[in-house]
């Protein structure tokens, strides 16, 4: 599956815990990316500085649904299942 154009729920719904250009201590979830540019399109794609989890997410149906809105529930209730208990 390919990643469906101006979506980005994949860079705004999950927390990123390494650091990322712009944000040295990660990025909480449900806030943008500062690395997403006016297309909501990774500024960081294919550059080593692009955190691991990034690079290791890979567009599903199951994950992204049929809409943007679709992907932003799904990712946030992975978030949800699976922050640690504090």
């Amino acid at each position: 599956m390919q990643c469906r154009s101006h979506c980005a729920a994949c860079c705004i719904a999950p927390s990123i815990t390494s650091p990322i250009p712009g944000m040295p201590h990660g990025k909480p979830a449900g806030v943008a990316c500062v690395q997403l540019d006016a297309q909501l399109r990774c500024k960081l794609f294919g550059d080593p500085r692009r955190p691991a989890f990034c690079g290791g997410l890979k567009a599903s149906a199951e994950m992204c649904g049929t809409t943007r809105d679709e992907a932003l529930l799904s990712l946030s209730e992975l978030e949800r299942l699976t922050r640690p208990l504090t």
